[in-house]
C-alpha cells in the first residue's frame, strides 16, 4: 500500500493551538504589555497564527489597525519576542511553549487587489456576457 503523496492541510491539533497562540497574542497586545516606542498607541490585530507540526513554531501574522508602519511594528514585535513568548507561556498549557515569529498579514491586501480587479471593465463585460448567455 502506497500513502497518499498528496499535501495535506494543517492537524486539528495545529489548529487549535494556533487559535490558542492568536488569543493570547491579542490579548496581550489589547492591554499593553508590550514596552516599545513603536507599538505605544498602536493597535495590533492579529488575524492568524500558523503552527508547524511539531508545534514548537509559531507565525503570526499581524496587522496594525489602519495599516500603517507594518513592517515598523513587525520588527519591534520579533524584538520583543522572547519576552512575549514568556507571557504567553502559562496561557497555553503546552509542554514546550512555542517559539513565535512575527510577519506582516497580506490578506487584506490581497483582497482588495482581487476586489479591484473584479471591479475593472473587461472583468465586468465577461460576467454580464456569462449571465446573459444562461438566461437563454
Amino acid at each position: 500500500m502506497s500513502k497518499d503523496n498528496k499535501p495535506k492541510g494543517p492537524s486539528q491539533r495545529m489548529l487549535r493551538v494556533g487559535e490558542l497562540v492568536r488569543h493570547a497574542l491579542a490579548a496581550m497586545f489589547a492591554r499593553g504589555e508590550v514596552e516599545d516606542e513603536t507599538l505605544r498607541g498602536v493597535v495590533v490585530t492579529v488575524p492568524e497564527v500558523r503552527m508547524t507540526p511539531d508545534l514548537k513554531l509559531a507565525n503570526a501574522y499581524v496587522m496594525p489597525l489602519g495599516g500603517q508602519h507594518a513592517p515598523e511594528v513587525v520588527e519591534a514585535l520579533n524584538r520583543h519576542r522572547r519576552f512575549i513568548r514568556g507571557r504567553i507561556a502559562p496561557q497555553l498549557d503546552l509542554k514546550f511553549a512555542p517559539d513565535i515569529r512575527f510577519f506582516v498579514d497580506e490578506t487584506f491586501e490581497e483582497a482588495s487587489r482581487i476586489d479591484a480587479l473584479l471591479r475593472t471593465d473587461r472583468v465586468r463585460r465577461d460576467v454580464e456576457t456569462d449571465e446573459d448567455d444562461g438566461d437563454a
